[in-house]
């Protein structure tokens, strides 16, 4: 079930007895990698606690539309979005009818309503129920929507009946959801970035630095999570949240950013240097914020920083890696020289000096040089940029794989 890894799954529970296996649906989907959220109606908090489903999906279950807290910034319409998928498992008659109507009364209903994600329901009743024309006719005009139902199966039933109605175990849920999603061109693997700028302390109160954003790197982790990889985000101080679903490693300075990446270098597929590092530091401190002196200058003595690619290069040498050269000149020879001195297998060469693609800027053109080629993609958002790259990266790195075995 790999194609669940970092997919944002919106579980709805509807009251009727199936509703305890939904526990261990949602243990099934975190397995998959999946990050599931929890809407439960009325009916079904009768069935199973929402503590339960709390502990068990590690986040806050949400019960009711009418949430004050929530409400206040449009809770329902944020959930809706938020969901790469809604299944709803156990689906009751009762809630198959009212989405079959299109009603918005509870808190599930309106989520379905709101949602542009595909909807799935997991039928659960009496054979009775299930067989009735009205039910019946309710799945056929949901399908006919596009909405998918998982089942059900047929066997014994909680009332002591026998035929279809059961609703399919949940390791056939998550199964049939995750072959719903493609793999992603990334998926099953970990990607560390690293982004943003390095501070170097002068003093207490003062820092060197760079222009950099983070924006980029940020972007390429945005695109990587979409791609279906594990994201380790190691940043720089930025003004930027975090993308959802990356663990984000904060850290300041050139020699922490070295610490952190060496760290997780060792688990990682693709390393992706990004971040803006700063080239020299401080030789010495001050403990103390340095005082102006009439109009004496002030010496700075500076030392060179780690070289934080060519270490990670140096410690897994079989770790695909990417790094950029931001230059304002010479940018192609700059990048092809940077690129055999740091020994990575690619390297992105932007021009930080043009207007509309430099620092803070949210556009970029990048030229993307290995071994064998060299590849120029044109100004683009970041973002869409990030998406490209990725997709390419994800092919390099796969060929470098296949031809080492």
């Amino acid at each position: 079930m790999s194609t669940l890894q970092n997919k944002r799954i919106l579980l709805g529970v509807t009251g009727g007895i199936a509703a305890y296996k939904a526990a261990e649906l949602v243990r099934r989907l975190r397995e998959g990698g999946a990050e599931v959220r929890v809407a439960m109606t009325r009916a079904a908090c009768e069935f199973i606690t929402p503590m339960t489903m709390q502990a068990l999906s590690g986040q806050a279950v949400h019960t009711s539309l009418l949430d004050p807290e929530a409400e206040a910034a449009m809770g329902h319409i944020e959930l809706a979005r938020w969901a790469d998928a809604i299944l709803v498992a156990p689906a009751s008659a009762d809630f198959i009818a009212r989405l079959h109507a299109g009603m918005g009364d509870d808190l599930l209903t309106t989520l379905c309503l709101a949602t542009r994600a595909p909807i799935y329901i997991a039928p659960a009743m009496n054979q009775a129920m299930w067989d009735s024309a009205s039910t019946q006719a309710n799945i056929a005009a949901l399908q006919s929507r596009g909405i998918i139902a998982f089942g059900p199966g047929s066997g014994s039933q909680a009332c002591g009946e026998i035929g279809p109605g059961r609703m399919l175990e949940p390791i056939d849920l998550a199964t049939r959801l995750a072959d719903t999603f493609s793999a992603g061109s990334l998926t099953g693997s970990t990607v560390v970035i690293t982004a943003g700028p390095t501070r170097e302390a002068l003093d207490p109160v003062r820092y060197l630095s760079n222009h950099s954003s983070g924006k980029m790197g940020y972007a390429l982790a945005e695109a990587a999570i979409a791609a279906g990889a594990k994201v380790i985000l190691i940043s720089g101080p930025c003004q930027l949240p975090a993308p959802e679903g990356a663990e984000l490693l904060a850290v300041e300075s050139a020699e922490q950013m070295l610490a952190a990446s060496l760290a997780a270098a060792a688990s990682a597929d693709i390393f992706i240097a990004a971040a803006a590092v700063c080239d020299y530091r401080p030789l010495n401190i001050s403990e103390q914020k340095i005082k102006k002196n009439g109009k004496d200058p002030l010496t700075l003595k500076l030392v060179a920083n780690p070289d934080i690619i060519a270490s990670v290069v140096a410690a897994q040498p079989n770790l695909f890696s990417v790094a950029f050269a931001a230059e304002t000149e010479h940018v192609l020879d700059y990048a092809r020289a940077k690129r055999q001195r740091k020994g990575v297998n690619c390297i992105i060469a932007n021009d930080v000096s043009a207007a509309g693609i430099g620092f803070n800027s949210d556009d970029n053109a990048v030229t993307v040089i290995d071994e064998s080629s060299e590849l120029t993609l044109d100004k683009r958002s970041k973002s869409q940029l990030a998406r490209a790259l990725i997709d390419l990266l994800a092919e390099k790195s796969k060929n470098i794989k296949d031809q080492a075995l």
